[in-house]
């Protein structure tokens, strides 16, 4: 059975004494917050794709979001280890969907189970993968030498295309060194006009750290992007600005209880600061925060822009908050997440659950903003809303298992409505006889369907007819004020 992720996990790594923070999130589009929560505060996508798949429509969406985004990318064609690999038809498909935009920079030697080598067009080497994790520079072989060649020429090309100086040069001498490929390579990845492609066999460890390396070498403009207030501000990741946090993510631990994950936007941010919660407008302190690395927590004294941490029982603070200091006023714009897809009927098993469901309900929702709560009284049912079947499933699993709550999930009622399909016309006449020539009062009534969306008819249709006096063609009585005629 394959086991599938359903939260985004944070991590992060240093190398060539630079600090990478990352985020891991779910592939399968049933999870979708936690793509796009961590796209937010994320300044460059990696995108993996299986090699047996190539891009699939899973594969797609995502890539919508990264465009909406506008999130720099890297692809890398991971599983280049196991049968049926197809390393070319995934390029195929990459390059039907952005053109000469996705770029190799890496292809395998031999693809499938005897994997372990790629050729290296930056380097123009070949890179050889050893179990204990050692990799071997190598000459590029004379079996690949044409082909390793070829693919070169498109890539000094394709990095030559995203600054003038640089075709300046290659037009000149017909080539670029490794430096100028890096320059062109990186400002074509800023501006989403080049997705470079790397290969790896993850599980085995194969081609990791060269994609670590190359991101290494790019420059501080990638990974120090401006982010916008919602009065359309603009601020920089820069440690020396005036401290603002985002707050991204909620979770809840049992040890811990709720957590709240951030990125600091701009400034530098130390323990037992006070801040502003400037969605609450109330005060709060964060007496400790953390890096996270997984299930590991590390307290630490500080963090500075760019950085993901975590911080502990915060008491009004909940994702898509804005945590700045007292007078800077910087609050950022909510998360974007999309509209449910699915929904069902929910219902406590034991009616002396009820309240206790709704409380854990509320939580899951600060969790997972996908999954949204609605009691409907014309249903008199709880209708849980979210991304598909199996989010659904997966959130009964907790309530039953974690939550220790029994639960089952029953078909919405459908509202029938009755509602008016033609004219309808009637009228009484109230006589009150109290001697002489008495008294009466008319009653008269029309019923006119209209269609959903119109505005309300000011005037009345009738299938009556008036004659040319004005009155009803069978009673021979005046129309009254509603211009019935």
């Amino acid at each position: 059975m394959q086991n599938v992720s359903i939260y985004s996990t944070v991590l992060y790594s240093e190398l060539a004494d630079k600090k990478f923070n990352i985020l891991d999130t779910p592939g399968a589009d049933d999870f979708v917050n936690a793509v796009i929560s961590s796209l937010t505060v994320t300044d460059f996508a990696l995108m993996l794709l299986n090699a047996q798949n190539g891009v699939e429509v899973g594969t797609d969406i995502l890539l919508r979001h990264t465009k909406k985004l506008e999130k720099s990318m890297v692809f890398v064609v991971n599983h280049l280890d196991h049968d049926k690999t197809n390393f070319e038809k995934t390029v195929e498909d990459l390059k039907a969907r952005f053109g000469n935009k996705a770029t190799v920079i890496q292809y395998p030697v031999n693809q499938g189970h005897a994997f372990n080598s790629v050729i290296d067009l930056l380097l123009m080497k070949m890179l050889k993968f050893y179990d204990d994790g050692k990799v071997e520079i190598l000459d590029i072989p004379n079996s690949e030498i044409d082909k390793a060649e070829e693919y070169q020429s498109i890539l000094i090309e394709s990095a030559a295309e995203n600054d003038e100086n640089l075709m300046e040069i290659f037009f000149e001498e017909e080539t670029l060194n490794i430096e100028q490929m890096r320059s062109g390579i990186f400002k074509g990845i800023k501006n989403r006009d080049m997705f470079p492609i790397f290969c790896s066999a993850a599980k085995s460890n194969m081609g990791v750290k060269r994609i670590m390396e190359f991101l290494t070498n790019a420059p501080t403009s990638i990974f120090a992007p401006v982010k916008k207030t919602i009065e359309n501000e603009e601020i920089k990741q820069d440690k020396n600005a005036p401290l603002s946090l985002f707050i991204f993510k909620t979770s809840i631990e049992h040890h811990l209880g709720e957590v709240s994950y951030f990125k600091v936007v701009s400034g530098t941010l130390t323990e037992g600061v006070d801040l502003i919660n400037q969605t609450k407008q109330n005060k709060e302190r964060l007496s400790q925060i953390y890096v996270v690395a997984g299930g590991n927590r590390e307290k630490v004294s500080k963090l500075v822009a760019g950085d993901i941490g975590a911080t502990v029982k915060l008491r009004e603070t909940k994702t898509n908050h804005t945590l700045s200091l007292k007078d800077s006023n910087i609050e950022f714009p909510d998360i974007d997440f999309p509209n449910p897809k699915y929904r069902t009927a929910i219902k406590a098993i034991n009616e002396s659950d009820d309240e206790k469901l709704g409380e854990i309900l509320n939580r899951i929702h600060d969790e997972d903003p996908t999954i949204i709560l609605e009691y409907s009284k014309e249903l008199k049912q709880l209708i849980l809303h979210g991304q598909g079947e199996h989010h659904l499933n997966i959130l009964r699993w907790h309530l039953i298992n974690i939550h220790k709550i029994e639960v089952e999930f029953i078909s919405p009622k459908i509202p029938y409505r009755e509602t008016i399909t033609k004219v309808a016309i009637s009228s009484y006449r109230h006589k009150k006889q109290s001697g002489g020539a008495g008294q009466f009062g008319e009653v008269h009534l029309v019923i006119d369907p209209s269609k959903e969306g119109e505005e309300d008819p000011k005037v009345f249709k009738s299938t009556f007819t008036c004659n040319s006096e004005g009155n009803y063609g069978k009673n021979g009585r005046r129309p009254i004020d509603w211009k019935l005629c």
